[in-house]
């Protein structure tokens, strides 16, 4: 058995399917605002970070009342597109580490108000002991977020595995001292997460319980 009682997970392109919408929100703001659109694979690479890191990627330069502007544009076009499904088989895989004893948390670049609607309209809430969100202090890949919630759980940082789809995900984890797993079917390609470490790398979500859950 893998020796961590901790397992933290990003939300975004790890549990949730919701990339795509945050992708294509981003770029149908910045069409609005009438600023450069990025690419689908720009406008994916950001996905994590919190929003002030992520204007400061695709939009720099940007004055404060543009950048107002482009943070309503991207909350309407999100709000406005239908709510992304968690991926198959995530709602069973958290029940099942839950039931098995393992505690849970979730590190996101969600701001706490979309975190806390998503717990809530997937009935995930009650599994997670701990969460910790991009607008509640440093932004991945700084390690607050991590540190944060080892000391509110009082789990050591070698018995703390960080499951995430995002080079940003696996920094945090170095940037930590935390072990990390990287699923390949989210934000980043593959190639791209194989330039940071990981003790493993899932290409699906049931790849990542068998590794999880050995013998299950």
């Amino acid at each position: 058995m893998h020796p961590y009682e901790l397992i933290i997970f990003d939300w975004d392109g790890t549990l949730m399917d919701s990339t795509a919408l945050i992708a294509a929100s981003l770029q149908s703001a910045c069409a609005d605002v009438g600023i450069p659109v990025p690419s689908e694979r720009d406008a994916r690479f950001v996905i994590g970070l919190n929003l002030a890191d992520t204007l400061g990627h695709v939009a720099p330069g940007l004055d404060a009342a543009r950048r107002e502007k482009l943070v309503e544009r991207y909350r309407y076009h999100f709000l406005a597109r239908e709510e992304s499904p968690l991926f198959e088989g995530v709602p069973e895989l958290l029940r099942e580490l839950n039931a098995r004893g393992h505690r849970l948390a979730v590190a996101t670049g969600k701001a706490r108000r979309g975190l806390q609607r998503a717990l809530e309209q997937t009935g995930l809430g009650p599994l997670f002991e701990a969460t910790r969100c991009a607008d509640e202090g440093f932004s991945k890949p700084h390690p607050g977020m991590l540190l944060a919630l080892l000391e509110c759980t009082g789990v050591e940082a070698s018995k703390a595995v960080m499951v995430g789809d995002t080079t940003h995900d696996l920094e945090l984890a170095a940037n930590a001292g935390v072990d990390a797993i990287a699923v390949l079917y989210g934000a980043h390609h593959p190639e791209l997460l194989d330039t940071r470490a990981a003790v493993a790398r899932c290409a699906s979500v049931p790849e990542l319980r068998r590794w999880l859950i050995p013998g299950a």
